[in-house]
């Protein structure tokens, strides 16, 4: 799939890490380093501006690994970019941990995956189809 990407960050455009990779890395496009308080939040740019297909999304999610070592998340996870959106792409991090994160320009800080979506048509009914799990929910089956 090709997008349409316009570039004004001084780095590279999202990459795969591996041939297998299903996100892309995206990084910071800073002027200065910003030091994400504990438990703060923060918007950073990128400096990408993206044309996605109609019928696609870019999902922005956490890297695992500035999550498990360093406790920094996205926060609305996984992020939508729509393909209507044209502004650019800015990542909402938070830190989870109990010490103070510098996230520096050019750092790693998220995966981007371009996904297909369908459209709902909502249908009014009186009665869904019976399953055998019916309304149980949140942990209803007792198996960890």
């Amino acid at each position: 799939m090709k997008i349409r990407v316009i570039n004004k960050s001084k780095h590279g455009l999202p990459a795969y890490s591996t041939d297998a990779s299903a996100g892309m890395d995206v990084r910071a496009n800073l002027e200065k380093d910003i030091v994400l308080k504990p438990m703060a939040r923060i918007l950073v740019p990128t400096g990408l501006f993206l044309e996605i297909p109609v019928g696609y999304e870019a999902q922005i999610r956490p890297r695992s690994g500035l999550a498990i070592k360093n406790g920094i998340t996205i926060l609305n996870s996984p992020g939508t970019i729509d393909s209507d959106y044209r502004g650019e792409v800015c990542i909402i991090l938070i830190n989870m941990s109990e010490e103070d994160f510098v996230i520096s320009n050019g750092e790693r800080i998220c995966q981007m995956v371009i996904t297909k979506h369908e459209k709902a048509v909502w249908i009014n009914v009186d009665n869904l189809i019976e399953t055998d799990r019916g309304e149980g929910g949140f942990g209803h089956t007792g198996k960890i």
